[in-house]
């Protein structure tokens, strides 16, 4: 296959540009067969001191192989969605004389990657770390990436050896799900290492799957197998995985071409036709997941509902569906029918003449908004094509849109840092992963949630939805719980809380070489179980 006969494609000049700066990997020998090479769509590699940056994707390629949470997601098969299952804790519940008091009975046996032991002295040191700043291993950069799944948490105490008890600062029937995104580092090592954590950076130690061998500032990180690890079924199969950044689709796919990778994250919607001649495999998948427009509700024209609503009658989601070569789903509501709290939302099928009277009754015709957005990352999808198709859409209604272009980890400062920060930004396009109801639908709606303190970018706020909240909450009777979850999110569409464009469909490419990949229906992906051919 030349490049002459794919001239039309993107990729082509990428794949050009690799062969010709001398990155194409030479042929791997036998050795390498084992070796798991995946291109991320990350500008960087995800900080190794605990819960990563880079979004989810940083998760998903390095927290969840590096480290364990007191909870797990079952990633084990793809048809359903996932949900959360023992970890570093092999039970828990609620105090039933205290309904803010959690117990976690945790796992024994465990050791970190350096041989220490693991007990419940380093879970509590772990959440002091990021919660304590006057404990000595308190690490601001740790408290950024974390702080979102701590609004709730108040205090922690050692029981005995192997269980803990986490206090809350208000009663939460779905705590548990915080609880996931909270990633166990080993004290062990950050004490031996002086709590220097740039050079823990470079010597990593934690309970997962995979332990860390090498890095490459911004190019490479290799991990190998932890055939100590606890849970037997998981020990990776491969010899290798080595996690590459390349935010360019065209350059993804033109390295999967090349054999320089043999998985790349969201392959060019253009060049999958030429994947599949190639037999490289086209994998994908519905799963929680929206690709919206968190939107500001402290100043601007958003603040308005005519407005929210006119500019989700603006979008022609089909439209934006072909862009991604029909590797998404029209989203008209925050999460997709699939869910069991989807419930009856308003629909909002693409009406430009509606979106125009709207706009016009808001006596906001131009309307001018900015909206951040990035130029690649986790769950971006094709972030650069889809915006300006969305911009052409909003304006062809009646808006006037400034798209403000920031790399990955600049637009997840906007939004850790919200509206208090980023006043003038009217909206962000950041996609989300819907794992979970909390984070799905009660993080966006609740002012306890508020940022930088949570996830409420926009601080949206109003009695309904603080009082629906509290009811789901302290609800511990899961049908009773449902219906006010399914009436919530309805109240969400009805207020048009986003604009509402897809839901992905996550598709990968991977060398007909790869096999055992099951891919989830979630954010996080489990790579143990792939062996890759000679």
């Amino acid at each position: 296959m030349t490049c002459s006969a794919l001239k039309v494609l993107s990729w082509c000049g990428a794949m050009a540009g690799l062969i010709a700066g001398g990155l194409v990997a030479p042929a791997p020998s036998a050795r390498a067969a084992g070796v798991l090479k995946v291109a991320m769509t990350a500008g960087d590699l995800p900080v190794t001191t605990g819960n990563p940056d880079q979004g989810f994707e940083g998760f998903r390629f390095v927290g969840w192989n590096l480290y364990d949470a007191l909870i797990n997601w079952d990633l084990s098969k793809g048809d359903r969605a996932s949900d959360i299952k023992p970890g570093l804790a092999t039970e828990w519940h609620v105090d039933p004389a205290n309904h803010k008091r959690w117990i976690f009975t945790l796992r024994q046996g465990v050791k970190w990657h350096d041989g220490c032991d693991f007990t419940a002295d380093d879970v509590v040191w772990n959440f002091q770390r990021v919660s304590d700043p006057k404990a000595p291993q308190f690490f601001t950069q740790q408290f950024a990436l974390s702080r979102a799944y701590l609004t709730n948490f108040d205090s922690i105490e050692k029981i005995d050896d192997h269980s803990v008890a986490i206090t809350t600062k208000f009663v939460e029937s779905l705590f548990p799900y915080d609880m996931s995104y909270v990633l166990m580092v080993s004290r062990c090592r950050a004490e031996a290492l002086h709590y220097d954590w740039t050079a823990y950076a470079n010597q990593p130690s934690g309970t997962g799957p995979y332990r860390f061998a090498s890095m490459t500032a911004h190019e490479r990180m290799e991990l190998v197998p932890n055939n100590d690890y606890w849970d037997k079924a998981r020990v990776p199969k491969q010899d290798r995985l080595v996690l590459l950044p390349m935010p360019e689709a065209a350059t993804r796919t033109a390295a999967l071409l090349s054999d320089q990778v043999n998985f790349i994250e969201a392959p060019a919607p253009d060049a999958i036709p030429v994947l599949k001649r190639a037999n490289m495999q086209i994998v994908s998948n519905a799963y929680p997941h929206n690709w919206p427009y968190v939107l500001n509700f402290t100043r601007g024209p958003f603040t308005d509902l005519r407005v929210r609503q006119a500019a989700n009658y603006a979008i022609n989601r089909d439209d934006v569906v072909d862009l991604v070569g029909g590797m998404a789903t029209p989203e008209y509501a925050e999460v997709p029918p699939t869910l069991p709290y989807y419930g009856h939302p308003v629909i909002y099928k693409f009406d430009k003449a509606k979106a125009r009277a709207l706009l016009k009754e808001a006596n906001c015709l131009p309307c001018k908004v900015t909206l951040a957005i990035s130029t690649s990352g986790s769950g971006q999808m094709q972030s650069l094509p889809m915006n300006e198709l969305v911009k052409q859409q909003l304006e062809d209604a009646g808006l006037e849109v400034t798209l403000n272009v920031m790399d990955w980890n600049a637009l997840l400062d906007v939004a850790r840092s919200g509206v208090p920060k980023y006043p003038n930004v009217d909206g962000m396009n950041a996609s989300r992963g819907l794992l979970d109801p909390v984070s799905a639908i009660i993080k966006p709606v609740a002012t306890a949630y508020w940022s930088p303190a949570g996830s409420n970018w926009g601080h949206f706020g109003t009695p309904e939805a603080d009082a629906l909240v509290k009811q789901i909450f302290e609800e511990f009777e899961p049908e009773k719980r449902l219906a006010l979850l399914t009436r919530l999110h309805e109240y969400e569409s009805e207020q048009a809380l986003m604009i509402f464009v897809v839901h992905d469909l996550n598709p990968r490419a991977l060398s007909p070489k790869v096999h055992g990949f099951v891919q989830a229906q979630n954010w996080f992906q489990d790579l143990t179980p792939i062996t890759v051919d000679p």
